[in-house]
């Protein structure tokens, strides 16, 4: 079978919903055949889609040489292409994570934070010289067969349950990432670039077997198939059926869940006697918490809960559970709020969960020594206006970040300039910035930019109170 004709079989089976007219999709590009193959795929089957490329930076020149042939391949198929730089040395160390856990964070967090950005804006796009509406915007990576045997192997020998057994999934709504090469083996792309002549880079480090993936892919498997020649079809076949199985068991498991669960609001109540008459009690409740962000980890102080005293509680990143009474109450955390709003031009007072942010637009004619009349402090900040593009967009700080701070020629690290500060790690989490076409303005509650500032040429200021 032709491999396109696959390509779009399986689309439709898995992504039925998602077609070229109603979708614009961010498309992971590392440079190897991969995703190379899954940019030709996705082009020929009619679909718009960006390319993203992260330079991780951990490689020397092998990165750069990686990021150059990405931009000639956005070249050639006339495709956007966005490109992010990370320290990932460096944020491992400061996060205390290992290189595969970082890189794969700060991608991820990178793409999620795109997709944001465009559900916000305006969604209009034009397709084949068509005005429509853009409805679905979804991340894609180039995940394929191979990648799921080795993952499953990983979750196996690592403990897992029947969801990890199920493998990789290729569709995520709720992370909005879909995995269309599921079901190709990579000899299958490796077979359809070079019948397409198409080129692409190979990353060194895949020889190396410092990284677990590696591991299993260069040594375990290769062993394991001389004992078990058919066990890279066998494990594809499991991963198959434990798929379906999970479905039964989410199906069972949704079903207990939710008749425990009583909406309240923006709080979720579950009597504590119902909860602790459901079998299994350990599985039931590992299932309710770890949709509030808990940890497996916390399913046992979990369940300590329901026999303890009054008041107790367990705490998410996003939820707290709390026994009150007769009565568990899951509520969210001030952080479960939204992380990245954007601002338009004429907005004069945004909320969000930092508190409020009050915009006023001046037209001021200027001597050099009226210039000095804008103080800046931590609450207020006065920009000028003729530097400034709308819509702006308030979000959170993020590893990479950097800026020019007032008085300062040269660009500084956020994080560096948070570390100066002698922040402490929650206070640094509770850092916001303001935005203008990717140049921060300002980092609320401590400096703005220096390129923003006042100065005797100003004509219009833009005057920003920050009240938490």
């Amino acid at each position: 079978m032709d491999l396109l004709h696959k390509f779009k079989e399986l689309w439709q089976e898995e992504f039925c919903q998602l077609t070229p007219a109603n979708t614009r999709l961010l498309v992971a590009v590392s440079g190897g055949v991969d995703s190379v193959v899954l940019v030709d795929l996705l082009h020929r089957a009619g679909f718009e889609f960006v390319l993203a490329h992260v330079n991780f930076q951990l490689r020397g020149s092998e990165s750069e040489r990686d990021e150059q042939f990405v931009r000639s391949l956005a070249e050639l198929y006339g495709k956007e292409l966005l490109v992010q730089k990370f320290d990932t040395k460096t944020y491992a160390q400061e996060q205390k994570i290992s290189i595969q856990e970082a890189a794969r964070g700060l991608r991820y967090n990178w793409f999620s934070e795109i997709l944001a950005v465009w559900q916000l804006a305006d969604n209009s796009l034009t397709i084949t010289g068509s005005n429509i509406q853009i409805a679905q915007c979804f991340i894609v990576t180039a995940h394929h067969a191979d990648d799921n045997i080795e993952t499953v192997l990983m979750h196996f020998f690592r403990g897992t349950g029947i969801q990890g057994m199920a493998g990789i999934q290729p569709l995520l709504k709720e992370r909005k990432l879909i995995r269309p090469l599921l079901g190709f083996r990579k000899s299958e792309l490796q077979w359809y670039a070079d019948v397409r002549g198409l080129s692409f880079v190979e990353d060194s480090s895949n020889a190396s077997d410092k990284y677990t993936r590696n591991y299993f892919r260069n040594q375990l498997l290769p062993q394991i198939k001389e004992v078990y020649p058919q066990v890279e079809e066998n494990l594809l076949h499991n991963i198959e059926r434990f798929r379906e199985i999970e479905e039964i068991y989410r199906q069972s498991v949704d079903q207990q869940v939710n008749r425990l669960l009583e909406a309240k609001g923006t709080e979720w109540h579950v009597p504590v006697m119902k909860w602790k008459q459901v079998k299994p009690l350990s599985t039931i409740t590992w299932e309710l918490i770890s949709r509030f962000g808990f940890h497996a980890a916390q399913t046992t102080e979990v369940i300590k809960l329901l026999d303890g005293e009054n008041g107790g509680y367990q705490i998410s990143p996003s939820h707290r559970i709390i026994r009150n009474r007769q009565w568990m109450i899951i509520s969210p955390n001030n952080t479960a709020t939204a992380q990245h709003i954007q601002i338009e031009e004429g907005q004069t007072e945004v909320l969000f969960e930092n508190g409020k942010l009050i915009i006023i637009a001046k037209s001021e004619t200027f001597t050099h020594s009226l210039t000095h009349s804008f103080t800046h402090s931590p609450s207020d900040a006065s920009l000028d206006a003729s530097e400034i593009r709308f819509p702006l967009l308030l979000r959170k700080w993020k590893a990479g970040d950097y800026f020019y701070p007032l008085g300062m020629q040269k660009k500084k690290k956020l994080g560096k300039f948070l570390i100066d500060l002698k922040l402490s790690r929650t206070e640094k989490e509770q850092v916001w910035v303001l935005e203008s076409d990717k140049r921060i303005l300002w980092v609320l509650g401590f400096r703005i930019d220096n390129r923003f500032r006042i100065t005797e040429k100003t004509k219009q200021v833009l005057q920003l109170t920050y009240r938490k």
